[in-house]
């Protein structure tokens, strides 16, 4: 055996060897977790070992919220080249454990969104060994889509595992069937209005900048104030839903406070684009490079309001599991232990570096191509759309709305494209009898020019004859083409189908470990 054999043997099981270290290293995780509640609450008793395996069940759960759930937040950022898969990683870490620490609160509710009645739980027992099965269905649930490169709503997983198990414990008369349809509407909700917001801010930067003749002569006027916004946007925001267990307030003051940081960052940013738009030529890539920073901070701050909210999905049925125990009783609201938010923050930390960067490159750049004004309409639609979804009452979820941002930009880039390339494709059919050189000339003029330029083209093109126009077969071949260069039809369908049996799938497995546990806990 030769050298070249033993280089293409090491390069065939460095991948199974990496994911061996990540396996180890998550085990390692959950047995100190194990290690750590023992010291806590030394185990006397039945209960206490079911606080022990629970809060093993919440340290993976955590870590699954990590792989799957944060991609959403720096994807577009690592997509679009704005920030590195190292630098997007250490600001998600630093932002979601400080999101879940200081400002995750220190209540929680034990039954997530009211969807089932608390009342109906015979007791406290049943209600522990409910909060189990749910807790791990939702995990192994979020394992599964990982796996499979599927973004997936944490907040959905443990719906379905809290319905699933609270049907197995009290009859489908527990269940909150009005909820569950509200739930259920935001899986059509929140992509959807994701996606018109994220495609309607990318529509309207290709009008005023990118179409234009001097793009960043534009670009100088347009993006200060399209960051001032951003800045009112991720304010109000942050206060409404990254703050909200610590300090409540109303949208008007919320908004009152964004719109006061919008003035301040728009006074700050003004001289700044418009000294650096001196150094940059006129091009498209240009004014991508003036929308890196606000990337990077939109990233954080989407990381720091998931952190303040979705790390009750790992530590929420824990806390309630610790409420159950200590007290013997079902509580609505259940206070949070440090403990509980350190394995919840420590676990979303750890399962983004070891499992994150896969989700993160598939909602990056797997989607469809995403360049830094892209990225930056996505990051708008997550902050956008929730504030208008929270004060219409509707429920969204925050992973529905940032794929569903990267989806609309992608089928608003098809739009253009077979729109730009049948108006190219006439162009050339309408001047044949000239030469190459001279269509090429014209192709680009009308590339480079702006709208108006291009408006008064295609009315010259009008008149002329009709000779060249596309036939239907034709675009309808152009359609297909531009289909598979810009949006992948394939993770389109992965991803809704996941969408679609998140709630059942984490619902029956729910069920099925209720009844397995229950089992085991009875005499």
């Amino acid at each position: 055996m030769d050298f070249n054999d033993f280089q293409d043997i090491e390069k065939a099981t460095h991948r199974s060897r990496r994911e061996l270290f990540h396996m180890g290293t998550a085990l390692l995780f959950i047995v100190a977790i194990m290690l750590f509640v023992s010291t806590i609450h030394p185990v006397t008793s039945t209960r206490d070992m079911l606080l022990v395996i629970a809060a093993m069940i919440g340290g993976y759960m955590a870590l699954n919220i990590g792989a799957n759930d944060v991609a959403n937040n720096v994807g577009p950022a690592v997509g679009s080249k704005a920030i590195t898969m190292v630098g997007a990683i250490v600001i998600a870490i630093i932002f979601e454990s400080a999101g879940a620490l200081i400002a995750g609160g220190d209540v929680v509710g034990t039954i997530k969104k009211g969807i089932i009645d608390p009342a109906l739980i015979p007791n406290a027992d049943t209600f522990i060994w409910l909060m189990m099965a749910a807790l791990l269905a939702a995990a192994i649930w979020l394992n599964l889509a990982t796996a499979v490169g599927a973004p997936v709503s944490t907040t959905h997983s443990i719906v379905g595992g809290v319905l699933g198990a609270g049907i197995a414990a009290g009859g489908f008369e527990i269940a909150n069937w009005h909820q569950m349809g509200k739930i259920a509407s935001s899986w059509v909700i929140s992509p959807v209005l994701g996606g018109i917001i994220a495609a309607g801010f990318l529509l309207f930067l290709k009008k005023t900048v990118l179409f234009q003749k001097d793009i960043i002569g534009s670009g100088e006027k347009v993006v200060p104030a399209l960051i001032s916004v951003m800045a009112w946007a991720f304010t109000t925001y942050l206060l409404l839903k990254g703050l909200k267990k610590i300090w409540k307030m109303d949208f008007l003051m919320a908004g009152g406070i964004g719109l006061i940081m919008a003035i301040i960052v728009f006074i700050i940013v003004k001289p700044l684009i418009s000294r650096a738009s001196k150094s940059l030529d006129n091009s498209v890539e240009s004014v991508n490079q003036l929308f890196t920073l606000p990337l990077i901070v939109a990233a954080a701050f989407l990381s720091f309001a998931h952190g303040a909210n979705d790390v009750a999905n790992a530590v929420g049925p824990l806390a309630a599991i610790n409420e159950a125990i200590v007290h013997h009783d079902i509580a609505r609201k259940a206070s949070i232990p440090l403990w509980v938010m350190m394995v919840g923050a420590s676990g979303i930390a750890l399962g983004l570096t070891l499992y994150g960067p896969k989700l993160i490159k598939t909602v990056g750049s797997e989607i469809t191509e995403l360049n830094k004004i892209r990225a930056f309409c996505v990051a708008m639609a997550a902050a956008i759309t929730v504030i208008i979804a929270s004060q219409l009452g509707l429920p969204v979820s925050s992973t529905h709305i940032a794929v569903g941002g990267i989806f609309g930009v992608g089928f608003l880039r098809e739009y253009l494209k077979r729109d730009e390339s049948s108006i190219e494709e006439q162009i050339m059919a309408h001047h044949l009898d000239k030469d190459p050189e001279e269509v090429a000339e014209i192709l680009k003029q009308f590339t480079n020019t702006s709208i108006e330029g291009k408006r008064h083209m295609l009315k010259e093109l009008k008149v002329n004859s009709k000779k060249g126009a596309l036939t239907k077969h034709e675009r309808k071949k152009l359609s297909k083409i531009y289909k598979c260069q810009l949006v992948k039809r394939s993770q389109l369908l992965r991803i809704a189908a996941a969408w679609l049996i998140t709630v059942p799938a984490s619902a029956l497995m729910a069920a099925i470990l209720f009844f397995t546990i229950k089992g085991m806990m009875l005499p």
